[in-house]
């Protein structure tokens, strides 16, 4: 906006300023050099709120809610100001305004500023933003909150998984399969500054490794035969500015390990019949049910890989290191399964969640889920309680030599509700005393009323 110089001798300067203000459809102020404002269009009026009568003879800061006043800034460099967003009020828009000088004969007489509302372009901006955050978080297979479990093992990988999201650093996740490495992979992102781009799952043992290496780092056009014409980006590339999660990473070959390291040594890749590295920012995530230590001695895992990944290792407990966590569990699935089939079962009965408690769970939550779906399936569509005798008959028969194993190995034989009076007395007194004796804390673990709680705990005779 260029200074506005007008040579008048004996004309009123003002007058002709206001038929020019009141035939442009801008919204337009002007202050005299003392800061103060003489002139305001209709315009004006319409989007800051304020009527002429307002803000006539008031400061040049009078209708700034947010921002530094264009005026002042003319009126003491005496040069134009140009965009500039402020938020005004009273109407609380946001404006992009610019400014000029008004020299009259020569000297100084005030300041003109127009105003553009793009309070809607910036409505429309802030929605579009939240609905493509909130598309990236609908495409999670898995969230934060999925992280189901109060016992001391899982409490300590939570605060593990806090601490990952907090800073950028690689993470290694350990543990056996069936786990959930994805699940907290996932949670990691949904919790870091990066949450607001990209999450990419690979899965490093589905895909030979001639595949691997083009599907990470993407191929030339004419790379070799086959490739798409113009070419493929690479998931390294999706995932820029976001995460890429690299589970089963024991199984690449040495040579895709090899260009990993590059990846994570100099934040770059190389496409697939290329010679130009390509930048990128890409927070890995790898997981592995394999012992990598055991394979560096072997020969089968990069040294160096293996340190630039171990940065920040988390181990994942197996369920049987944690089955106080089982309750809680089955209730989520329960939950989810009646959900999916359309069913409503309301919980499980004592003696099928002992026979649940008391196996040894080689699949993890993952198998857990599965025979809790595997029950509901059993179930007659009026039942609306777990029976052992819905439990898959595989799982139920081995629990009955187990069971009548650990029975016969007592000193005296008993009856099945003792045994089952004493699991949920142990298991109580467990809940209880981890959660510092906090009864609606060990209410709400055990899924249960905090009435039904006290029941109990006198029954027990726990205090």
């Amino acid at each position: 906006m260029n200074n506005i110089n007008i040579e008048i001798n004996n004309m009123d300067y003002q007058g002709m300023l206001e038929a020019v203000l009141l035939a442009t459809q801008d919204a337009i102020s002007v202050v005299n050099e003392e800061g103060e404002h003489i002139l305001v269009n209709p315009a004006y009026t319409k989007i800051t709120g304020l009527d002429k009568d307002d803000i006539i003879g008031k400061d040049a800061l009078y209708d700034i809610e947010q921002g530094e006043s264009l005026h002042m800034k003319v009126l003491t460099t005496k040069k134009p100001v140009e965009n500039t967003k402020l938020k005004i009020r009273p109407s609380g828009k946001t404006v992009v305004a610019q400014a000029a000088p008004i020299i009259v004969n020569g000297a100084m007489k005030g300041s003109v500023a127009v105003l553009h509302d793009i309070s809607g372009i910036k409505d429309l901006t802030d929605k579009l933003n939240k609905a493509e955050k909130k598309l990236r978080e609908l495409s999670y297979k898995y969230k934060p909150e999925d992280i189901i479990g109060e016992s001391a093992a899982m409490l300590e990988v939570k605060k593990m998984i806090e601490r990952a999201a907090k800073v950028p650093a690689t993470v290694l996740l350990r543990g056996e399969s069936g786990t959930g490495k994805e699940l907290f992979a996932n949670s990691i992102h949904a919790q870091s500054k990066r949450s607001g781009n990209n999450f990419v799952r690979v899965n490093c043992a589905a895909l030979s490794d001639t595949l691997l290496e083009s599907e990470l780092f993407g191929y030339e056009e004419g790379s070799f035969t086959g490739a798409l014409k113009g070419g493929k980006k690479g998931l390294f590339e999706e995932a820029d500015k976001g995460t890429i999660f690299l589970d089963e990473i024991s199984e690449i070959s040495m040579n895709t390990q090899a260009k990993l390291l590059r990846v994570l040594q100099e934040k770059e890749i190389m496409k697939v019949g290329s010679n130009h590295p390509i930048s990128v920012d890409v927070r890995i995530i790898a997981a592995t049910n394999a012992d990598l230590i055991k394979a560096v001695k072997e020969g089968k895992f990069r040294e160096d890989l293996f340190y630039r990944l171990n940065i920040l290792p988390i181990v994942i407990p197996p369920l049987r290191d944690r089955k106080e966590d089982i309750p809680l569990l089955i209730k989520n699935f329960i939950v989810k399964f009646n959900d999916e089939y359309g069913r409503h079962i309301q919980d499980i009965a004592d003696d099928a969640l002992y026979i649940l408690i008391h196996y040894n769970w080689p699949g993890n939550v993952r198998e857990l889920e599965n025979i809790v779906g595997r029950s509901i399936i059993n179930m007659n569509i009026n039942e609306r309680i777990i029976q052992v005798e819905h439990l898959p008959h595989l799982l139920y028969s081995k629990k009955q030599s187990s069971q009548q194993c650990v029975v016969e190995k007592e000193a005296k034989l008993t009856r099945l509700s003792n045994v089952i009076d004493k699991a949920e007395s142990d298991y109580i007194q467990s809940v209880y005393f981890r959660l510092n004796k906090n009864k609606t804390e060990t209410a709400k673990v055990l899924g249960i009323s905090l009435r039904s709680l006290y029941y109990k705990m006198e029954k027990h005779g726990i205090s």
